[in-house]
């Protein structure tokens, strides 16, 4: 396959296309010159290192939740220019997937956190651009914020725990989803997961007695890749491989 007909087979996969009011460039951000696709890297971030590894890896694509492009104009240069120089010279194309790559109920980074916390009763949680993009539901009965954090296999960036001891109802966005714990007290939570945490969550989350826990924004956004890889190695005849850049934040 090349990188056209894997556009096409990502788009339709995660229904790219209807994320029109999604400001990230989703979908090819930087072309090779037209050779067949043998190997895929997965990572979240597009970045010197997840290029590096990716190159040393053999691979021709590089697919990401983070890409280079976002919603501003940006010029090539500085380490802009080094990133699209390697990828270039790797001739190595770089596909960015980041909404819908959330959204996705099976796929997706929200969705994925649900299915390892075995969430019952699930259902969309916080409408952003157009769709919603996480997920709310109930937990498995008796389990602390210590036992999700071992279903996760995650050292948590932060904890805030002013909920229940045994939260029942839990409300999922991951990423830098800090304000939709707003959102998540509306919808009756008793914990909010999400991957930031910051100052003004402390008291909000306190006065409305919900625990916060903050996976780490990397944490929180490695799932979605992993599951499009595993994906692409069922449905394709293309080695894959995940490329692991904890940045502890």
């Amino acid at each position: 396959m090349n990188q056209f007909d894997l556009n096409e087979y990502f788009e339709s996969l995660l229904s790219i296309k209807k994320w029109t009011r999604d400001v990230s460039q989703n979908g090819i951000q930087v072309e090779n010159s037209g050779g067949e696709i043998t190997k895929i890297a997965f990572a979240t971030d597009a970045c010197d290192k997840t290029i590096s590894r990716a190159k040393a890896l053999g691979a021709n694509m590089l697919f990401v939740h983070h890409g280079l492009f976002w919603a501003s104009p940006q010029t090539v240069t500085g380490i802009f220019y080094k990133r699209i120089r390697d990828l270039i010279s790797a001739d190595m194309v770089l596909f960015a997937c980041h909404l819908p790559l959330d959204a996705h109920p099976t796929l997706g980074n929200n969705g994925a956190l649900a299915q390892k916390l075995n969430l019952q009763n699930r259902q969309p949680f916080c409408e952003y651009a157009g769709d919603y993009i996480g997920f709310q539901g109930d937990l498995v009965a008796g389990d602390t914020v210590e036992d999700l954090c071992k279903k996760l296999d995650v050292e948590p960036l932060g904890i805030l725990p002013f909920g229940k001891k045994i939260p029942q109802k839990a409300c999922i966005v991951s990423g830098g989803a800090s304000h939709e714990i707003e959102d998540a007290v509306k919808a009756g939570a008793d914990i909010y997961i999400t991957g930031e945490i910051n100052h003004q969550m402390y008291h909000f989350a306190a006065e409305n007695e919900i625990s916060v826990l903050a996976l780490g924004h990397y944490a929180s956004e490695i799932w979605g890749v992993r599951a499009v890889m595993e994906q692409v190695k069922k449905d394709l005849n293309i080695d894959v491989e995940f490329i692991h850049m904890p940045t502890g934040l």
